[in-house]
């Protein structure tokens, strides 16, 4: 009888442990080949397909161009009117007004704003161009399960480091020495890993947020608590068997 106990409890030991810590993703093996990380990392934002432009345009290196609907050049619905917003399309272009296409996707904020300042000093006298990007996001799971965030990137360079600090940090539970980003890179995305808990990998905490990246702290496996959880149910069914058998026998 003692055998089969101890059988009985190993057989619900490994079926349970095959559930444990069922809420960690994106498992990789020990050889996976992760993506090469640049020795030089770029520090700069550039612009990425199905990034949602703001554009503005100004005459004379600064002075606005001229309303010729509206004379009241200092209302807020004036200024409002000179603020555009123009996709980026997948194959790199982006559509606007007078120049048509342009291809802008690499390039940082800067390089795009002398692009089209060039593109449109052939229209106008002096432009000055203004771009900035309102739609990019990043996805952060910082490790603690169930604590996932959405982090608005409203800044052009916005680091790895600064998007956990908006989560509130790598959760209790996170191991700092599995952080993951998924980028994507045309048809595919990027699987890169940076160890955080090392202070000489401190470069890859600099790493400039894209739109739509996906960062991911690999939680640490909870085992005895994993098992606990599983074998709670079925210990309880036991035990209230016994006490029914009990209970029977004692009436008997």
């Amino acid at each position: 009888m003692g055998k089969r106990s101890l059988m009985l409890g190993g057989v619900i030991f490994l079926l349970s442990g095959c559930y444990i810590n069922r809420d960690i993703m994106f498992k990789t093996p020990r050889d996976y080949a992760f993506d090469a990380i640049s020795d030089t990392l770029n520090r700069e934002f550039t612009i990425q397909p199905d990034d949602i432009l703001s554009f503005r345009m100004y005459a004379n290196d600064g002075f606005k161009m001229v309303d010729m609907v509206n004379e009241d050049q200092t209302s807020v619905n004036a200024r409002n009117r000179m603020v555009f917003d123009y996709p980026v399309y997948p194959d790199g272009n982006t559509r606007l007004p007078v120049v048509g296409k342009v291809h802008v996707v690499g390039l940082t904020i800067r390089q795009a704003e002398m692009l089209l300042e060039e593109r449109y000093a052939v229209y106008y006298q002096k432009p000055y161009v203004l771009l900035t990007v309102n739609n990019r996001r990043v996805v952060v799971f910082p490790g603690g399960g169930g604590d996932a965030k959405v982090v608005n990137l409203e800044n052009n360079n916005t680091t790895l480091m600064e998007v956990l600090a908006k989560v509130g940090g790598i959760a209790k539970r996170g191991d700092a020495r599995h952080v993951k980003l998924f980028r994507q890179d045309g048809d595919r995305r990027k699987v890169m890993e940076f160890d955080l808990s090392d202070i000489e990998n401190l470069k890859y905490a600099d790493v400039v947020m894209q739109a739509d990246d996906v960062v991911y702290v690999q939680p640490t496996p909870e085992i005895a608590r994993g098992i606990l959880q599983e074998i709670t149910p079925l210990v309880t069914l036991l035990t209230t068997t016994v006490l029914v058998v009990g209970l029977v026998q004692s009436l008997k």
